[in-house]
């Protein structure tokens, strides 16, 4: 059991890693990150490690992650409903009924950013 506590901390400490390098202004997906770590089918455990991501010592930036088509499937996790979107807003992402306006134009993909 501690053997997998252990990949377990370190796969979220590598979304982390990776969501902290995510522009301002700029939004990735969880399938992105998990593609870019290499477990393209662990989207939601992108997911799972953005909820714990509130917990975390560090101010990681989990409103620049949402779903692959720009939703903010993420925004219960946060204080409010409406905590995500206010945060997107002060980054400068326009978002319009939970779902960020010109997404393909604001996708930061870590795969294309980031060396392998």
């Amino acid at each position: 059991m501690k053997n997998n506590s252990a990949k377990t901390y370190s796969f979220f400490q590598d979304v982390f890693d990776i969501v902290e390098q995510i522009p301002k202004g700029r939004v990735t997906s969880y399938g992105a990150i998990a593609n870019y770590l290499g477990t393209k089918a662990s989207a939601r455990m992108v997911g799972w490690a953005m909820n714990a991501s509130h917990s975390y010592r560090k101010n990681i930036p989990a409103q620049r992650v949402v779903n692959r088509n720009g939703m903010l499937t993420g925004k219960n996790h946060f204080t409010t409903p409406t905590t995500m979107e206010a945060m997107l807003k002060k980054d400068g992402v326009k978002v319009i009924k939970d779902v960020v306006v010109d997404f393909e134009k604001l996708f930061w993909d870590p795969c294309q950013e980031l060396k392998l």
